[in-house]
């Protein structure tokens, strides 16, 4: 075999091989929060690994940055992370209404100890920090989880 037509064999078993080297899964959850009678509330949704060590922001809802000290362990656990809101800010969502956020995860990370966290915080109410901790498995996908003040349901499903 040639040169060139080795190189070009080996570049297109590569191509085709690269994709099973870094799989990864859509991840789409949904957040129904509780008519709780007040402002907009802003939600940081994040991944923690099984030391509970922040591993990535998957979206923070909410627009004014001031606020998000209030987003209280998703803050402390994502300050070194200088690239943490890049991409993935939108407006508050209210009481009684959804949210839908996607998200491409890395397959290594379904079912190896990693969890979906939220904190919740709403302008003159109370925080919430870890309103939601859920671990992300192939099990618990489908499977709605209780929040305890702001959040009536998270689910998530895997594609």
């Amino acid at each position: 075999m040639s040169k060139p037509l080795a190189l070009t064999a080996l570049v297109a078993v590569s191509a085709l091989a690269y994709p099973a080297l870094g799989q990864s899964r859509e991840v789409t959850l949904n957040a129904q929060l509780k008519n709780y009678g007040g402002d907009g509330a802003y939600l940081a949704l994040y991944l923690t690994d099984a030391q509970g060590a922040y591993a990535k922001t998957l979206w923070v809802d909410g627009g004014k940055a001031k606020y998000y000290k209030h987003l209280r362990d998703w803050n402390r656990l994502s300050a070194a992370d200088k690239k943490r809101l890049t991409g993935v800010t939108g407006a508050s969502v209210g009481a009684g209404r959804s949210l839908t956020v996607t998200a491409d995860l890395a397959d290594a990370l379904i079912d190896a100890g990693y969890e979906i966290r939220i904190d919740a915080a709403a302008e003159d109410m109370r925080e919430s920090p870890s309103e939601i901790r859920v671990p992300l498995t192939t099990a618990g996908a489908g499977q709605s989880q209780a929040g305890k003040q702001y959040i009536e349901s998270l689910t998530y499903q895997l594609k």
